[in-house]
């Protein structure tokens, strides 16, 4: 009789027969291409300005060749790009949300991959060492992300004020002042929509009686966090065509059409 061959077999990774590997590779194409396309724009150092438009990237702009200084700050002796000034604050709030973490952690580090899918790594450490354990600071990131936001709205708001021929002002409207309004509007439902900024109006209390206002700001705010991931990447697209639209009218490629008033 034959001897009986033992055939060792790998075993499968995963059973799902779906195509569950199109989510990662969609966040690392999409989420990719987004950090490319700011880390070009914002080392441009040109084409920002469009009268009234002002890129998102740029904002608050606090070098002395921006063409306005929301803040009040200037800052003279800086000859570089103003982006790098305040990219730091929309960076850490979006890299520390809870809903990229799992994003970025699924598509470019496969930790895991996807739903019943185990690891690349052999040993799982969570956020418990560096540089991950930073990711503690999303709620201060958030405070950040509010000021930058405030400025953004009233980036908005001049979007309507136009020059004219004469050397004065007059209120208006154009396509680029819908599409800046249009942008701080999915910012801030994407900003106010987080995790953190639930807890901050209400998370943290054990019972709403007494606090019919905060219970208000709760409610609010819990409706925009059951949208976050919408939220997320809605408003990361609206940032990037923001700015795509105020650099084209910048550089003469379109013109923007407007009506004064």
């Amino acid at each position: 009789m034959a001897a009986a061959v033992r055939v060792r077999t790998e075993p499968r990774r995963t059973e799902r027969q779906d195509r569950w590997w199109v989510e990662p590779l969609l966040i690392v194409l999409i989420l990719g291409g987004f950090v490319v396309y700011a880390t070009i724009v914002s080392l441009a150092n040109a084409s920002y300005w469009a009268d009234p438009y002002l890129s998102p990237f740029y904002s608050p702009c606090l070098t002395a060749q921006c063409p306005e200084h929301v803040l009040g700050i200037v800052l003279g002796w800086w000859t570089l790009s103003p982006a790098i000034l305040i990219v730091g604050s929309p960076l850490a709030f979006r890299l520390t949300c809870y809903y990229y973490r799992r994003s970025y952690y699924r598509g470019f580090f496969s930790s895991p991959p996807g739903c019943a899918v185990p690891d690349l790594r052999k040993r799982y450490t969570g956020e418990s060492r560096f540089p991950f354990v930073l990711q503690n600071i999303h709620r201060y990131a958030l405070y950040l992300a509010i000021v930058v936001l405030v400025v953004l709205w009233w980036d908005s708001i001049k979007a309507f004020d136009f020059p004219a021929k004469d050397g004065t002002r007059h209120l208006g409207i154009g396509l680029g002042s819908v599409i800046m309004l249009a942008n701080v509007l999915l910012l801030s439902a994407y900003t106010f929509g987080c995790h953190a900024a639930r807890y901050l109006v209400g998370g943290h209390l054990d019972s709403f009686h007494g606090a019919s206002l905060r219970f208000r700001l709760w409610s609010w705010v819990t409706r925009l966090n059951l949208h976050h991931s919408r939220w997320a990447w809605v408003s990361l697209f609206g940032v990037a065509l923001t700015d795509l639209y105020v650099r084209l009218v910048a550089s003469g490629a379109l013109v923007d059409p407007r009506i004064l008033f």
